[in-house]
C-alpha cells in the first residue's frame, strides 16, 4: 500500500475531525452502547485518528486493534493517550495479503478512515464478503468521492479535478483503486449483503485561514496532474502558482468532498 507520512496524517486529522459526518459517528457509537465492552478492529489506523474520534463515544472498557502495514504510524498511533479502560493492541499487517487475519477473533467493530478510496474494486468486494461472513459492523469514515469546490474559480479547475480523479484510480498497493466511486461501490455492495447502512457526506472544508493544509493538498494535486499528462507541465505549473497566489494573499478556500458510513447486518445478531 502506498504509505503516508506521520506529518500529512498530523496535518490533515483537524479536518478529518470536523468533517466526520455526525449522523454515521452516532450511529455506529449507538449500535454498540448496549455492550459492557467493545472490541474494536482498525484497518490501515495510521496515527490512530479513527481511535481518537470514536473511542470517546463507546463503552468505557474497549480493546482496540490498530492495524497497518507501517511501523512507524502504528509506533505513533500506541502512543495515543488513552482511558484508564481502553486497551491497544499495535498489530503490523499487510492488508492486501493478510486481510483475513485482521478480521480473525471476536470483534465487535471494524473501522476504517481514508482507506476504501485507495483500494480495488476486488478487495473492497472480499473485505464486504469477509465482514458480512462474520456478522460484524462496519464504520468506514471519509472515503474521497470526487467533489472539489475552488474559490476563487479558475479556468483549469475541471482540467485538474479530472486528472487527480483519475489519478485517484491508479494503484495504490491494491490493484487499481476505485478512488472517487469507492464509497458508492460499498454501500451498494454492503446493502446487496443484507446490511442496513447510514451514510452522509463528511466534506473537508478549508478556508483562508488554513493556509498549510491548502498549499501541501494544492501541491499533491499538480503532482497528480503532471503524473497523468493530460495537462502540460506549462499550465500545471500557473494552475498551481495562480492557486498559491490566492492562498498567500488569503482569499482562498477548499470544499473536498468525502463520504462516511456505517454499514450494520439488518438481522440482530
Amino acid at each position: 500500500m502506498t504509505g503516508f507520512s506521520a506529518d500529512w496524517l498530523t496535518l490533515r486529522e483537524p479536518y478529518d475531525m470536523r468533517a466526520r459526518n455526525p449522523k454515521v459517528l452516532d450511529a455506529a457509537a449507538a449500535s454498540l452502547e448496549a455492550l459492557s465492552s467493545v472490541r474494536v478492529v482498525d484497518l490501515a489506523c495510521g496515527t490512530g485518528s479513527t481511535l481518537r474520534a470514536l473511542g470517546p463515544l463507546l463503552p468505557a472498557q474497549q480493546s482496540w486493534k490498530l492495524i497497518d502495514n507501517d511501523l512507524g504510524l502504528l509506533a505513533r498511533a500506541k502512543a495515543t493517550p488513552l482511558a484508564k479502560h481502553v486497551t491497544v493492541t499495535a498489530i503490523p499487517l499487510d492488508l492486501n495479503r493478510d486481510l483475513e487475519a485482521a478480521l480473525d477473533g471476536p470483534v465487535d467493530l471494524v473501522a476504517t478512515s481514508a482507506l476504501l478510496d485507495l483500494v480495488s474494486e476486488t478487495w473492497l468486494d472480499r473485505l464486504a464478503v469477509e465482514i458480512a461472513a462474520r456478522s460484524i459492523p462496519l464504520y468506514a469514515a471519509l472515503s474521497y468521492d470526487g467533489r472539489i469546490g475552488f474559490t476563487p474559480s479558475d479556468p483549469l479547475d475541471a482540467a485538474i479535478t479530472a486528472a487527480v480523479n483519475a489519478h485517484q484510480r491508479t494503484d495504490k498497493g491494491f490493484g487499481p483503486a476505485l478512488g472517487p466511486a469507492a464509497a458508492a461501490f460499498a454501500i451498494a455492495r454492503f446493502e446487496a449483503l443484507g446490511y442496513s447502512v447510514v451514510h452522509g457526506a463528511s466534506d473537508w472544508a478549508m478556508g483562508p485561514d488554513d493556509l498549510d493544509i491548502q498549499i501541501e493538498i494544492l501541491a499533491g494535486w499538480a503532482s497528480a496532474a503532471h503524473d497523468m499528462g493530460a495537462l502540460s507541465f506549462a499550465d500545471i505549473t500557473a494552475w498551481h502558482t495562480r492557486r498559491r497566489d490566492a492562498v498567500a494573499a488569503g482569499c482562498s478556500s477548499l470544499r473536498v468532498g468525502h463520504v462516511d458510513f456505517f454499514a450494520t447486518p439488518s438481522a440482530t445478531r
